[in-house]
């Protein structure tokens, strides 16, 4: 349908799939007729992801993040941004359209931290190298802060990434660059949001004070080129 041009929002043709709405707000039509706009309160939750579990609302690839909430939870959240299957750590998930968008574009400057446990040999210049603008799939990343947290004698380090911008599976395409294999890769953070004693698996809901520091955007000014 969105490709044959019967849907339009806020009186526009869509004919991207990917487009986002706000579910409360826009006027969504399809072949011409108003969908009804969502009634549901908005909820945020703070969750840490177990390994092995997919960041989509689709389950027709394995079990997801959504699969695990369904039961808690009765509005229909989804991950704000993602985490790949083989990652733990911290997630969003929430039905608030505005802190989706604010969350997941760079440009409004929430910052992302990992903890990564690596083999390889540790060297200055692979740090450097991980500090640099590379190129991952064709794209100059944005220069990630690299801080080496603890240098193993068996070839094992743990490695703190923090990230401005995330692209899928970066962390994990820049340490095969340097020559690093990841063992292990948990997010720790999430702009004011920290992991704290939280366990795989744990969740809690944001306070009203949480989600509006988390959409009080600051004055991010625009890089140079």
């Amino acid at each position: 349908m969105i490709a044959n041009g019967e849907v339009s929002v806020n009186g526009k043709v869509v004919t991207e799939p990917g487009f986002r709405v706000h579910p409360y707000s826009d006027n969504i039509r399809v072949r011409g007729e108003s969908l009804p706009r969502e009634t549901e309160r908005l909820r945020t939750i703070l969750l840490y992801k177990p390994q092995g579990l997919l960041c989509s609302a689709d389950n027709s690839r394995g079990e997801t993040v959504c699969d695990l909430m369904r039961p808690h939870i009765a509005e229909r959240i989804v991950p704000v941004g993602r985490l790949d299957k083989e990652s733990d750590g911290l997630l969003l998930m929430s039905n608030d359209g505005e802190l989706t968008n604010i969350m997941t574009h760079p440009r409004y400057g929430h910052t992302k931290t990992y903890i990564a446990r690596v083999a390889g040999h540790m060297e200055d210049q692979k740090i450097e190298l991980l500090r640099s603008r590379l190129e991952i799939d064709g794209y100059v990343i944005q220069p990630v802060e690299v801080e080496v947290l603890k240098v193993g004698r068996d070839h094992t380090h743990k490695l703190a990434f923090t990230l401005s911008e995330g692209r899928n599976r970066q962390i994990r395409k820049m340490c095969s660059l340097a020559h690093f294999v990841v063992l292990s890769l948990t997010r720790v953070r999430i702009g004011p949001l920290k992991i704290g004693n939280m366990q795989p698996g744990e969740w809690r809901e944001l306070s009203d004070a949480e989600v509006r520091a988390l959409k009080k955007v600051p004055h991010v000014p625009p890089r140079a080129t």
